[in-house]
């Protein structure tokens, strides 16, 4: 092992044990201290770190009709959305219970309990971890397609968000996507995050700017003729949230694949937008997801 190894794998070490403690205390806590609490060290700790003057500039771009002390203002509320979210995760198994989610358009979830592959797509809002519980409450078994983080020590993590003992949880890459066209084609449901920038992906626009949007999950619907439910996520107050599953999204069938799948994500992005303007403070502005 080369000292640069060992370096890097004592930084992953101790990276997985403070997670895993500060894990620990959350869970000891009720869920709405917790919350309270994690919500406290993101107002505190967030706007200090660099990642800030990111929001600062995607802010100002994409809501220009604000001004600087109301955009300040958003993204304190972005800080503590994220520090309770980070708190939450451990007590996502209570997350089901009817007094901290309330689910609106169950009817559009009807006609997939009975079998067939669907996908879920949301976005960096809210908590957007409780969509795994709000899929569990209508019988839904969402296999959950994420990004996989740096430190290999932090798998745990991710089987702690695993949102049902039976869904699956798919690495985003190519060997993710092998599994998720698997997952479909076996008639499983997939949920995905559809709001960040794929450097490889189609050139659409977001907030009346272009941006590069990731085409996959409009072109596995299109192969698959199977639904793509559009899923919003709002924070209420606390650890209490709001999942509104909206209509399917329209299969177009032009006959050209390409123009098919642009507009399926023009129509998201449109969406996304749509629900972030309503709760901006609940969107995550620090990511990149437009060009500098």
């Amino acid at each position: 092992m080369t000292a640069r190894s060992f370096r890097q794998s004592v930084k992953w070490g101790l990276e997985a044990a403070a997670l895993g403690l500060a894990f620990g205390l959350f869970r000891l806590l009720p869920v709405d201290a917790a919350s309270a609490l994690g919500g406290r060290l993101g107002r505190a700790i967030g706007p200090r770190s660099g990642v800030h003057r990111v929001g600062r500039r995607n802010l100002a771009a994409a809501l220009p009709e604000l001004d600087e002390a109301r955009r300040e203002a958003v993204l304190r509320g972005m800080w503590d959305n994220l520090g309770r979210v980070i708190a939450e995760v451990p007590h996502l198994d209570k997350m089901g219970d009817p007094a901290r989610l309330e689910v609106v358009g169950a009817e559009h979830v009807a006609p997939i309990q009975d079998g067939g592959p669907s996908i879920f797509a949301s976005g960096h809002l809210a908590n957007w971890e409780v969509l795994g519980p709000a899929a569990a409450k209508h019988g839904i078994v969402l296999d959950v397609v994420y990004r996989a983080a740096n430190n290999p020590w932090l798998g745990w993590l991710y089987d702690r968000r695993r949102p049902h003992p039976e869904s699956r949880l798919i690495p985003k890459g190519s060997e993710g996507a092998r599994q998720a066209l698997k997952a479909l084609r076996e008639g499983r449901h997939l949920g995905l995050l559809v709001d960040q920038k794929m450097n490889d992906g189609i050139e659409l626009p977001f907030f009346g700017r272009p941006a590069m949007t990731a085409p996959a999950t409009a072109q596995m619907a299109l192969r698959f003729k199977c639904p793509v439910l559009p899923v919003q996520v709002e924070r209420l107050n606390g650890a209490r949230f709001r999942v509104t599953v909206h209509p399917p999204l329209d299969l177009p069938d032009s006959g050209d694949r390409e123009t098919d799948a642009r507009q399926m994500m023009t129509r998201l992005n449109h969406l996304l937008e749509t629900w972030i303007r309503q709760h901006p403070e609940q969107w995550l502005w620090v990511h990149r997801r437009w060009k500098d």
